[in-house]
């Protein structure tokens, strides 16, 4: 077994709330310069740059997990991840079909744009990507289940958009494969308010808008090998993969 670090949640220059620095090429670059073997990419309620950023990061010995940061109809961020490119694809499609056709305004939440390998502008996203899809929870979690994925409420100890934040609880067999929790002091508060919580699988991402935060925080993976496959049974514990911290 080795040990990998893991960053799950970083957005790009796609995000309206990404700094117009977090190309998918300054991101795997910031990744190497931090040591983190696994990142995953997760925009919000969008996927487009999934796959060029695991392209780049395929060159520099960089495992990236696919997906996004969906918002469901109660307003909670959870990360989703597929293996597949036609999953991810569905994925897609199943945002495309569910966000609300309100348009972006680029002056008040930032640009929304998808970009080739040379950072040129291949596409701008018009609708506003920060939005809550008409998706619940439950519908979100067997969607992603049904089709293979992984599903990982985001930031659950934030004061908004996180499942606390918004449902007050942690909903009986929601069936989570793991819960992401915030670093620092805030978070080991919310933990001992929560007992309940800590024998759930638990990670943690830096939610990277810029390229300073990427890799500020990371969970330690126990695995054979980065892959989907390796990951998700570290999230579960099976067969000596696990969650170092």
């Amino acid at each position: 077994m080795k040990t990998f670090r893991a960053d799950l949640h970083i957005h790009t220059v796609l995000s309206p709330c990404g700094s117009l620095e977090m190309s998918p090429g300054r991101i795997v670059d910031e990744a190497l310069l931090k040591g983190i073997d696994i990142i995953g990419i997760t925009d919000h309620n969008t996927t487009r740059h999934c796959r060029l950023v695991s392209d780049l990061a395929a060159r520099k010995g960089i495992f990236v997990m696919k997906g996004a940061e969906v918002t469901t109809r109660e307003e909670v961020h959870c990360l989703v991840f597929f293996e597949k490119t036609e999953k991810l694809q569905l994925l897609q499609d199943y945002i495309d079909s569910n966000l609300p056709d309100i348009g972006n305004d680029p002056d008040l939440f930032g640009d929304q744009v998808e970009v080739d390998e040379d950072e040129n502008i291949i596409y701008t996203e018009h609708r506003m990507l920060l939005n809550a899809t008409s998706v619940t929870i439950d519908d979100l979690v067997k969607f992603v289940h049904d089709n293979g994925g992984l599903f990982i409420p985001a930031h659950i100890d934030r004061l908004k958009n996180s499942i606390f934040s918004q449902l007050g609880f942690l909903p009986d067999g929601l069936n989570a494969d793991a819960l992401e929790v915030s670093a620092g002091p805030n978070a080991g508060k919310f933990m001992s308010a929560h007992p309940g919580l800590s024998g759930l699988s638990l990670v943690t991402g830096s939610d990277a808008h810029f390229p300073e935060r990427i890799g500020t925080s990371y969970t330690l993976l126990e695995l054979e090998e980065a892959s989907f496959t390796e990951i998700s049974m570290a999230l579960k514990g099976e067969n000596g993969r696990r969650i170092l911290r």
